[in-house]
């Protein structure tokens, strides 16, 4: 009955507005489904439904991206069930009865992941009837749609581990011993998957066109055989036999591997290299900025042209929409929802800025921040983590300094980076370009309302907490993230914000995963190396090779050369590159390091200081408890008690 269900749901929803007036006509229960498979535009309808169950990136309250340690919300949303389900889960508030984020039926912001599934059956079980399209459209279609059924069965093995393969289409006199299947091993849900993008990758379009932007092509459907691969090979799904070498089904079988195979990273190389082959064919590569500068930089460029130019490569990278790195982007974002990431975590326009512009705080809520973790993890000037840069004191790193005075020749390197002569502190100085494209800090600049707000996060000052505006948006840590927000998005309406595509997968990360592919399949290696500065290059930081052998400024010269310590390299250099993203979390899972990585306390400054010396002073912002029961979602109780055949995940 429940199989009934979706398919009356599929009918209701997919229909055009065109058909409404004769489905009034048809008696209850008589409408076939064929009869929703007749024409172009039905089927077009169908295809956009299948697609509507992308996951909700950017929305604050039902994203994976602030799963981890990056990002800390308002401080007042702790106990609301509904809001800010990613923080929920790092504080250790899952739930079995209704899990927070759960794609298995769609509970607390989740998307009914089977559901769509079910849908995407459909439609390749009856778009064969549709009458007036050409086969060759038939056939990108049908294909499109069994890439999001592998897509979204990805996602459900990401979260969830061993899953139930929906091999069949269930109809309403099937019997009962095939509505309800068990949970297949997690080797058997990537074979499955991995067949269905095989089958699919011939028949796709090589690229979309333009009007189809955010539509799966043969370029988008590769980078995703890459991901799935590049995961399959992680040690959290090969081998693990330490988390869940008990973990079995009714036969007493592994649900996951227990024994680690090298060669399937050898897979996964072989997947990137044709990922990155067919996406640079079309075009793509690392975004730079090729446009005219904002005015008011314009001095700023005149006088410091390559760190600027640096910087703009790296402030535009996700807000620029649709530029030649995004390789597969979400764009179906649902703008009037529980609100965006790119408003939730926009500062508001301080008064005296924008030609006497009122501030209006819609649009621009400025209470989503950073933690001040992330103010450590982003490398040095010389491409180094700060605690192994031998030229940067980490006991000073919290005192309190000046930027040098406009004039002089130390402040030129800074010009439209960081304010002349102004209070800072010493772990906001001597950082690499990424550090400041990405973060809202004291000192610093923040584009945005399209104006320069020179940010001072103390508080009543231009980014920091207003008691008199609103006592619960502001940046609970006093450091805001300035990389999802376009520098001419404006507050008070939607429609003054700049509007652009998350990124699902860039270029960016198919160069690091083959970095990360292949050291681990053979250890360090020149062309190991190669994929790893073509990101720092463009950051403008030094080459991995050349910082880690120098032993005047390199704390342990020589890592880059063992696996295990370039493997530490490569985390790193993924956690800044994709900060904020949602990646770091996942990467950390995949290496079985978030429980240990996860349990710490988020930090942040004294938001209500409203000096230097009340405000750089570190407090537990939020505690985190984040166990290796929590690296798998449980399944909701209500499935366990209709399913008798389910196991539940370990721990719930």
């Amino acid at each position: 009955m429940k199989v009934i269900k979706y398919i009356t749901f599929f009918i209701i929803l997919a229909a055009p507005a065109s058909c409404k007036k004769y489905l009034d006509l048809v008696p209850d229960n008589t409408l076939k489904l064929e009869n929703i498979f007749t024409l172009r535009e039905d089927a077009w309808n169908a295809l956009a439904k299948v697609y509507s169950y992308m996951p909700k990136d950017g929305d604050v309250h039902a994203t994976t991206w602030t799963l981890g340690d990056e990002w800390i919300g308002r401080l007042d949303y702790n106990d609301n069930t509904g809001l800010l389900r990613a923080m929920r889960i790092m504080r250790g508030l899952q739930s079995q009865s209704s899990p927070q984020l759960g794609l298995w039926s769609g509970t607390q912001g989740g998307r009914p992941m089977y559901q769509a599934i079910r849908q995407a059956d459909v439609f390749l079980a009856n778009i064969d009837r549709v009458r007036d399209m050409t086969e060759v459209e038939r056939s990108d279609w049908k294909a499109q749609v069994k890439m999001l059924k592998a897509y979204y069965m990805f996602l459900l093995v990401e979260r969830y581990g061993p899953i139930v393969i929906p091999d069949k289409i269930a109809e309403p006199e099937t019997p009962t011993e095939e509505l309800f299947l068990p949970r297949s091993k997690v080797e058997d849900c990537f074979t499955y998957i991995l067949n269905l993008i095989n089958e699919a990758i011939p028949l796709l379009d090589e690229r979309a066109g333009e009007n189809e932007a955010g539509q799966i092509d043969q370029i988008v459907a590769k980078a995703i055989k890459a991901r799935i691969l590049f995961f399959r090979a992680s040690p959290f799904f090969n081998g693990n036999r330490e988390y869940y070498g008990d973990f079995v089904n009714e036969k007493g079988e592994p649900f996951f591997p227990q024994q680690y195979d090298n060669e399937k990273w050898k897979l996964a190389i072989d997947a990137i290299n044709e990922a990155i082959a067919i996406a640079e064919a079309n075009g793509k590569g690392l975004y730079t900025f090729d446009k005219v500068p904002y005015l008011y930089d314009r001095t700023a460029f005149d006088k410091n042209g390559a760190n600027m130019q640096k910087l703009y490569d790296l402030r535009m990278l996700i807000v620029d929409p649709w530029n030649k790195e995004v390789v597969w982007g979400n764009s179906n974002i649902d703008y009037y929802g529980g609100g965006e990431i790119p408003h939730g975590s926009n500062m508001r326009l301080p008064e005296g800025y924008g030609d006497g512009v009122i501030n209006n705080p819609g649009f621009s809520w400025q209470w989503l921040g950073a933690t001040y973790q992330m103010a450590e993890r982003y490398y040095t000037k010389n491409g180094l983590p700060i605690e192994e840069d031998l030229t940067f004191n980490m006991s000073t790193r919290q005192n309190i300094t000046r930027t040098p005075g406009d004039g002089t020749s130390e402040y030129e390197p800074l010009r439209g980076i960081m304010q002349p002569n102004v209070e800072t502190i010493n772990l906001y100085l001597n950082r690499e370009p990424r550090f400041y494209a990405n973060l809202a800090i004291t000192g610093g600049y923040w584009r945005t309302h399209t104006v320069r707000i020179n940010t001072i996060m103390y508080a009543n000052r231009d980014g920091g907490f207003n008691s008199s505006q609103h006592t619960t948006d502001y940046f609970a840590t006093g450091i805001g993230v300035k990389k999802f927000v376009h520098p001419e998005s404006q507050s008070g309406a939607w429609q003054r914000t700049v509007k652009y595509p998350y990124p699902i997968i860039r270029m960016a990360d198919l160069y690091l995963m083959k970095a990360e592919a292949l050291n681990e399949y053979s250890g360090p290696s020149a062309q190991v190396y190669e994929e790893i500065n073509k990101i720092r290059r463009r950051a403008g930081i030094p080459d991995v090779q050349t910082v880690w052998a120098n032993g005047s400024v390199c704390r342990t010269p020589g890592k880059h050369l063992t696996k295990e310590g370039l493997r530490d390299i490569i985390l790193q250099e993924r956690s800044v590159e994709f900060a904020f993203e949602g990646q770091h979390y996942w990467d950390m899972l995949r290496h079985k390091r978030a429980p240990a990585v996860f349990s710490a306390p988020i930090w942040g400054w004294n938001h209500a200081g409203t000096n230097g010396q009340d405000f750089f002073r570190l407090q537990v912002k939020q505690e985190r408890r984040f166990t290796i029961n929590d690296c798998l979602t449980p399944i909701d109780l209500n499935e366990m008690n209709t399913n008798g055949k389910l196991i539940q995940n370990p721990g719930w």
